[in-house]
């Protein structure tokens, strides 16, 4: 993690950061999130009179938990509008927001803590970083609500011989006039390097906020009193020790179960050794035939060995590992499946009152939040209102049955329970102004008012033989 250099920076420069207690803890999560901790996945073991550290397989359910929650809260779906910010699709765009927001958002559920920072670049662009947890330095706050805060970012710094990696600092502090960002750039030792041309040390005052804060809806019950995060799997380690211990035991199964045949050491071809010991002929990477010394009254035999394997209980206790797993980190019982071979994510429809349903619901609120106050930053960055009126439309076709849903909303329109206009704007995702010219269209077409569609007006007017492809 990266945050060493930065914390001693940030000290020198009279910054008291209190991170010691969750820095700790996101390295345990980062841990988890990569799939390996030592003091559990290492484990010694006896053999013989030796003694042999052995590493556990692995089933890395940590990361698959939060890349499905990255997937299903920030998809290519997901519409985000603001009135009058016409240039908003281009600036996202530009920034990869979809592709970069996706994997902030995994971050996020890992660690428990992402942010979005918005500034201009050297050219003057409106920008968007993608900060993770570890490079996040709350400053102050009012209860989990963090006003002021610095952000590192790892950045090439420098050009031809002189390049080199090296850390950009952002520290967002709330003054009287408004919010303001002091920059500054540190090489790979922490050292401050002067600000490039183009980027001021401080920036003008901002009348919002521009950063914002990504956490999992969820308490931190690790640390009550942070302003940080906990990580979706913070309260589910028994359940990752769990579900890699099944899954370790199932693959040895088979390691151990292969099949072996003893032969006698009478009935194996015998050659003298230059020591004068006789040694038995067979190939040492034949892992099939086991030679072995036969007792004076034993028979001299060849004896198979074949192991029956109990892939079937496995199975069993790695699905309910699982289960257990998901159902602690938030997405329910039944999200993954064990099919033999792998953990693979289940394709069933989800109930409106399933665990993933409600989680990923509840979400989605501090999320919208956050890209909101992404656009207002955008905006005012533009030149244009620090404030501007946002429309998220995130993407339930993953939790909801869009046959069904169709389905139910005309029956609702039909019997004069809702609006065509309403039913419009969820079915299509329309906007409003879109909505209300989609039913002009419909009503000018009824009555034969081709005014609204010349296209067909045009068609209309053909043969009917056009029509028939004739």
């Amino acid at each position: 993690m990266e945050d060493g250099k930065i914390l001693s920076y940030l000290a020198k420069i009279g910054y008291a950061t209190p991170a010691a207690g969750y820095t700790a803890r996101m390295r345990e999560y980062l841990a988890w999130y990569r799939g390996y901790v030592s003091d559990f996945h290492d484990y010694a073991m006896r053999v013989g009179t030796s003694r042999r550290t052995l590493t556990r397989y692995r089933l890395g359910m940590a990361k698959t938990v939060c890349e499905d929650f990255a997937t299903l809260l920030l998809n290519e779906k997901v519409q985000i509008a603001a009135e009058g910010f016409d240039a908003l699709p281009a600036i996202l765009e530009r920034n990869a927001f979809m592709e970069r927001g996706n994997r902030l958002i995994e971050w996020t559920m890992a660690l428990g803590t992402g942010a979005l920072v918005e500034f201009l670049d050297e050219q003057g662009h409106p920008t968007i970083d993608y900060i993770r947890g570890d490079l996040i330095f709350p400053l102050r706050w009012e209860g989990d609500h963090i006003t002021e805060c610095a952000f590192g970012s790892r950045r090439v710094l420098g050009t031809g011989k002189e390049l080199a990696e090296g850390y950009y600092v952002q520290i967002h502090a709330r003054e009287p006039e408004g919010y303001v960002i002091r920059n500054a750039y540190l090489d790979d030792e922490g050292r401050e390097l002067p600000t490039p041309e183009g980027v001021e040390t401080v920036t003008s005052p901002a009348p919002v906020p521009l950063f914002q804060i990504l956490r999992p809806n969820i308490v931190n019950a690790a640390d009550p009193d942070s302003p940080m995060g906990m990580s979706v799997f913070g309260m589910a380690f028994d359940q990752l020790k769990a579900a890699d211990l099944v899954f370790d035991s199932y693959v040895n199964e088979f390691v151990l179960g292969k099949k072996r045949v003893m032969v006698p050491q009478s009935l194996a071809s015998i050659e003298m050794q230059k020591d004068g010991a006789m040694q038995p002929i067979f190939d040492p990477s034949d892992v099939l035939i086991y030679v072995y010394q036969q007792s004076p009254d034993g028979a001299d035999d060849i004896k198979p060995l074949d192991m029956t394997l109990r892939s079937a209980e496995h199975e069993a206790g790695l699905q309910r590992m699982i289960d257990l797993l998901s159902k602690k980190c938030g997405l329910g019982t039944g999200r993954y499946r064990f099919d033999g071979s792998v953990a693979r994510t289940a394709t069933e429809v989800i109930s409106e009152q399933s665990d993933l349903y409600q989680s990923l619901k509840r979400n989605e609120k501090p999320l919208k939040r956050a890209l909101c106050g992404m656009v207002d930053a955008l905006s005012w960055l533009c030149g244009g209102p620090p404030e501007v009126h946002t429309t998220v439309t995130f993407d339930d076709s993953i939790i909801e049955d869009a046959g069904a849903t169709a389905e139910r909303t005309l029956r609702l329109v039909n019997g004069g329970l809702k609006s065509r206009k309403r039913a419009i704007m969820e079915l299509s995702r329309y906007s409003e102004a879109e909505a209300e010219k989609q039913i002009r269209e419909i009503a000018a077409e009824q009555a034969g008012d081709w005014t609204y569609a010349p296209e067909l007006a045009q068609a209309a007017q053909a043969p009917e033989a056009s029509f028939l492809g004739d």
